[in-house]
């Protein structure tokens, strides 16, 4: 898979406009999740900003990013030929002999292939897949641009030393901690650090708040790239509903830093950054940005 995301990211830099600006989001962050979603789906190539644009809708409800004039009726449509097209690939690939892309694990999983007569629970799981597909990585990828030129001693500090990039992805990740919060209903009385929670009392858990705990990481709201505790961030949730995709989200957000590094002195924001309006993504949408490049004197 590495080899895959690296042909991949050596493909969207290189073709990148050097000198002039341009948005980071939809030429970097979104296009390298649209590719590695397709393929994790074994999805239409050619049509992997469908994957994005459902993403996307999925999240965009009113109670989530307060924009009233959503139409619903054409969101509703939206995610029905998300599942129309879904359930096409589901029978095809049930048809055939077991492979490595997700909806083929499903379709022939003895836990998972009855599941397609469960429409509300086959959409479900399939938007969950394309959300933390998409928006976690994309966004962190974004944010590690906006944050390095925030911190320029940091970005001098990548400079000097790329074996960095390891730990600076999971700083990045603690830093922009890409999905807000999870709500839970609390299915028995429990009292939590001296506050009594009662049996159908709804209870959110706000990663950001975590990991911006100073008494776990100083310092807390600077991106530090060599903290030595980075990792130890929840921006992955943690336990057995540890997100199950992270080790390819830091392996994509990795490779790319590594390429950058060979090719860029620097990605300079150079205007107005643009921020989702959303109570459950903390997201990027624009990112004006200009390349430098490496002199090669």
């Amino acid at each position: 898979m590495e080899s895959l995301i690296r042909e991949r990211v050596i493909d969207i830099l290189e073709n990148l406009p050097v000198g002039e600006t341009f948005n980071w989001v939809d030429k970097v962050s979104i296009e390298l999740t649209a590719r590695m979603l397709a393929t994790l789906f074994d999805f239409p190539y050619e049509d992997r900003r469908k994957l994005v644009y459902w993403s996307d809708i999925t999240t965009n409800v009113p109670n989530i990013s307060g924009d009233k004039d959503i139409d619903m009726a054409a969101r509703q449509q939206a995610l029905q030929e998300c599942a129309m097209a879904f359930t096409q690939l589901w029978h095809q690939r049930a048809a055939e002999e077991p492979k490595f892309d997700l909806v083929s694990m499903l379709a022939h999983g003895e836990d998972t292939r009855d599941m397609i007569n469960n429409p509300a629970q086959f959409l479900g799981n399939i938007l969950l897949l394309i959300v933390g597909g998409n928006d976690t990585t994309r966004n962190s990828i974004s944010a590690g641009v906006l944050a390095l030129n925030r911190y320029p001693e940091e970005y001098q500090k990548l400079r000097d030393d790329p074996s960095l990039i390891p730990n600076m992805v999971s700083e990045m990740i603690r830093w922009q901690s890409p999905v807000i919060h999870m709500r839970r209903t609390a299915t028995q009385d429990y009292v939590l650090n001296g506050k009594q929670i009662k049996k159908g009392d709804k209870v959110v858990m706000w990663y950001l708040s975590g990991n911006r705990d100073e008494s776990v990481f100083p310092d807390a709201d600077r991106l530090i790239i060599d903290r030595k505790n980075a990792r130890h961030h929840v921006a992955f949730g943690f336990g057995i509903h540890r997100c199950m995709g992270n080790r390819l989200a830091e392996m994509q957000i990795r490779v790319l830093w590594e390429e950058i590094q060979k090719r860029f002195e620097q990605v300079e924001v150079v205007g107005d950054v643009t921020h989702v309006a959303n109570n459950f993504i903390h997201g990027i949408s624009e990112l004006p940005v200009i390349l430098h490049p490496l002199s090669r004197n």
